[in-house]
């Protein structure tokens, strides 16, 4: 090995100079790497490797939707997926499916989950980076020194002299124990949850759009409804106050009228309130300002059919549907990893060190014939520190063991986390079917009892003209009257609104994001202008792995 040279040419003033250094640099770094070679073969991978917990998850759902009472039925079981991925279409509003698109694009708390995913990513840049050197740094420095003539040894060197270094230092602590793979597998499975939390909140977002958009629309025909029973109720005082001005009946009949339809006439400010609250609302939710809402939703329409089929599929298909159940998991996944890096700890580092460089220094003395520190680039001023370093935290056993035991303990309550969220899916489930069963089965009754008290109505206002009953007979219908077109169309909102709890609970609606960025291009424009960003902010960085967690 002795009989390799390295030739280094040095350009200075009076031409190329070779710098010759002996075949033991050589030496070194072929053992470096011999070593690397031993010990990333002999690699282990300390802590558990993660398994995805078992969950209780249910053969069937209670509630049936194919209660012939309801005059409805399943499609297959395949049309699940079609249906979940644009949901809202199936009410057939074009209004509703403008909305949701242009909530997707401009809801601000959709785009900071979005800038999340961008966070997490570049914490998985970091941690994969530190399976290589963790220090490489280049050096360069001068300085001029002067030494007291009184202090001690002072008569030993010069006492002013200039120094100049320049070099590159490195170290490298081996991934003997799968320290730094184990924070590459917590910081992927971090990544990949971000996602499932970006969808998760983009199910939020689209059921949320959708539940107030016919908030809007229940409230609107509420108004209209109220309306309407004003101008039957003024109808009413009207023949009330003829027949008291012509002595067929007391005043206490205008009276009775009068109030009935003043408590109507209350009722609207309070309903406009509302409406205008569930407005302000659906602008947030659509990040624009409140003045621009009244525009975008007309000047009324109806409230959204629910449609007569939903497809609900098997409780076990919430395990790969449902993104907040994804996202529990992959927390659980990142936090097994976190008890391996904790772990790790517990055994040596195995640390490669080197610094190389140039050095030299202005010197006068004559024993060693003196130095200039212009000939900082000749062959001997290179200096050099290389070799393997082992280090031991042999009396830190109990704070390292009481980490491993924390994270242990945090993975344990990550794992219940799991099992908990799919409960809480499957129970969402369950309730928004119990619901939209129950507001079916109502609307059967309501939609009868509208009919009936509009017939009560003609015939008491009839039969009180002709003086055949009281007053009272007809205030009562009037009551009855405007109760039940409220019910009814407060029940219609309820039903189409549990519709889209049944959407929402089956994790449907996320799919919308596929094949588009999770930045806005003028945001990611913005970004790069301010920081360089390489191909990060590129789609394609992002959907892959977001692609590998849906199928996951």
């Amino acid at each position: 090995m002795d009989d390799y040279r390295l030739e280094v040419y040095v350009k200075n003033g009076s031409g190329a100079e070779a710098v010759s250094c002996t075949g033991i640099y050589l030496r070194m770094v072929f053992m470096a790497l011999a070593l690397i070679s031993l010990l990333s073969g002999g690699c282990a991978m300390i802590g558990p490797d993660f398994q995805r917990p078992d969950a209780p998850v249910a053969d069937s759902w209670v509630t049936s939707l194919d209660d012939p009472a309801l005059e409805s039925t399943l499609p297959p079981a395949n049309a699940v997926g079609k249906q979940m991925s644009r949901w809202w279409k199936a009410f057939n509003d074009p209004l509703l499916n403008s909305l949701i698109e242009e909530a997707y694009r401009q809801n601000l708390d959709l785009q900071a989950a979005g800038l999340r995913i961008l966070e997490a990513r570049a914490r998985l840049g970091i941690a994969t980076g530190n399976l290589y050197p963790q220090q490489q740094s280049l050096n360069a420095s001068f300085s001029a020194m002067g030494l007291s003539e009184n202090s001690a040894n002072s008569g030993a060197g010069d006492l002013n002299y200039t120094d100049g270094s320049t070099g590159f230092d490195a170290a490298w602590e081996l991934d003997f124990w799968g320290k730094f793979r184990r924070g590459v597998e917590a910081a992927d499975a971090n990544f990949k949850a971000t996602v499932a939390a970006y969808d998760s909140y983009l199910v939020t977002l689209t059921a949320e759009v959708a539940r107030t958009y016919i908030l809007v629309r229940t409230l609107e025909e509420r108004i209209a409804v109220a309306r309407d029973n004003v101008a039957i109720q003024q109808r009413s005082m009207r023949i009330s106050d003829v027949r008291f001005k012509g002595g067929l009946v007391t005043e206490l009949d205008v009276q009775q009228a009068r109030n009935l339809l003043a408590n109507t006439q209350a009722v609207i400010p309070a309903l406009q309130a509302e409406l205008r609250r569930a407005k302000n609302s659906l602008a947030v939710l659509l990040g624009v300002p409140p003045q621009q809402i009244d525009a975008k939703l007309g000047s009324g329409g109806t409230i959204p059919a629910a449609p007569v089929e939903v497809a609900v599929g098997i409780p076990a298909e919430l395990l790969r549907r449902r993104p907040d159940v994804r996202q529990a998991e992959l927390q659980a996944k990142a936090q097994s990893a976190l008890v391996g890096v904790a772990k790790a700890d517990l055994y040596p580092h195995f640390t490669l060190l080197g610094s190389v460089g140039l050095r030299a220094s202005d010197s006068a003395l004559t024993a060693t014939g003196g130095s200039n520190i212009g000939n900082i680039f000749d062959g001997n001023s290179l200096e050099y520190v290389a070799g393997p370093s082992v280090s031991w935290d042999i009396f830190n056993y109990g704070r390292i063991k009481n980490q491993v035991r924390m994270q242990d303990a945090r993975l344990q309550q990550m794992l219940i986390n799991y099992q908990n969220t799919v409960l809480r899916a499957a129970r969402d489930v369950e309730d928004a079917l119990t619901s939209l069963v129950n507001d079916r089965q109502r609307l059967v009754y309501l939609r009868q009892a509208e009919q009936a008290a509009q017939r009560s109505v003609d015939l008491a206002l009839l039969q009180y003209r002709e003086g055949l009953v009281d007053f009272q007979r007809e205030l009562d219908a009037l009551r009855i009257l405007s109760s039940a077109q409220d019910k009814l169309t407060i029940v219609r909102g309820d039903e189409a609104i549990s519709m889209v709890k049944v959407y929402k609970a089956l994790g449907g609606g996320w799919q919308l994001r596929n094949g588009k960025p999770f930045v806005a291009a003028d945001t990611a424009a913005v970004m790069e202008e301010r920081t360089d960003w390489g191909d990060m902010l590129k789609q394609k960085n992002l959907t892959d792995r977001s692609a590998e967690q849906a199928k996951q």
